[in-house]
């Protein structure tokens, strides 16, 4: 019943920045956690980022950390994913997802988000 729509996603050089949203559309969750995912050529699909809806939670992977930012906007149901510094290993289709609220449960679990978005292609020139 969630429906999730990617964008801004594009070529940039080594060091640029690239920002990208995620709008959930259709029925949501009252208390959710969005993800941000990635999967590059021949590698499987890595966690990314994740933020909690209704609260302030954030984790970022290692790889990311200092580099990228998660932001939201409730009122408009989008999330944002800001990325800075980018590097040619950031190459990948970079996917949103969503998830219901469930305790326990890590933010970067894959397998615990039921709802993905169609990707969009982020390529960092060398």
């Amino acid at each position: 019943q969630v429906q999730l729509v990617e964008s801004g996603g594009g070529l940039v050089q080594t060091g640029g920045s690239l920002r990208l949203s995620c709008e959930a559309t259709g029925r949501t969750f009252s208390s959710y956690t969005m993800g941000w995912f990635r999967q590059a050529p021949g590698k499987e699909r890595e966690f990314v980022v994740g933020i909690s809806w209704s609260g302030d939670n954030r984790y970022y992977a290692d790889s990311v950390k200092g580099r990228f930012t998660i932001s939201r906007d409730n009122a408009k149901n989008t999330v944002y994913l800001q990325m800075g510094s980018l590097r040619p290993e950031d190459t990948a289709v970079y996917y949103c997802a969503a998830r219901g609220y469930k305790p326990a449960q890590p933010m970067g679990a894959l397998s615990s988000y039921p709802y993905w978005g169609q990707g969009t292609q982020v390529t960092v020139s060398s």
